[in-house]
């Protein structure tokens, strides 16, 4: 079992920058390729990021590339996701999750292909 905490989320103005982390416990966290997805009351859960398990690879919804950038800390068994120039459409429950592969294999953007998963941060963007 993987435990996943998510903190950062919060209201910010449009414009503005959040970071979200996502802290895990349990098996050790260098063996899942990583992914944060997002969700709000009128959508269905949305990838927005994910990076392999050397953190070598990253890839991104179009909505999110060029402003937000996912990373990992092994030591600190951390993700994060550094989020700029946020707009009002960013506004939603932001998801980390995990998923066991092995070394090399493809990053995915299924929510149903991670094993584990966060109860989600709020992050509000105002315009």
């Amino acid at each position: 079992q993987v435990q996943l905490v998510e903190s950062g989320g919060g209201l910010v103005q449009a414009g503005g920058s959040l970071g979200l982390s996502c802290a895990a416990s349990g098996r050790p966290f260098s063996g899942f390729a990583m992914g944060w997805f997002r969700q709000t009351p009128r959508t269905e859960r949305e990838f927005v990021a994910a990076i392999s398990r050397s953190g070598g690879s990253t890839n991104y919804t179009d909505s999110v590339k060029g402003r937000f950038t996912i990373s990992r800390d092994d030591a600190k068994n951390t993700v994060y996701l550094q989020m700029n120039s946020l707009k009002p459409e960013d506004t939603a429950l932001y998801y980390c999750a995990a998923r066991a592969t092995l070394s090399g294999s493809r990053l995915t953007r299924i929510s149903f292909a991670y094993d584990y998963w966060g109860r989600g941060t709020q992050v509000t963007v105002s315009s």
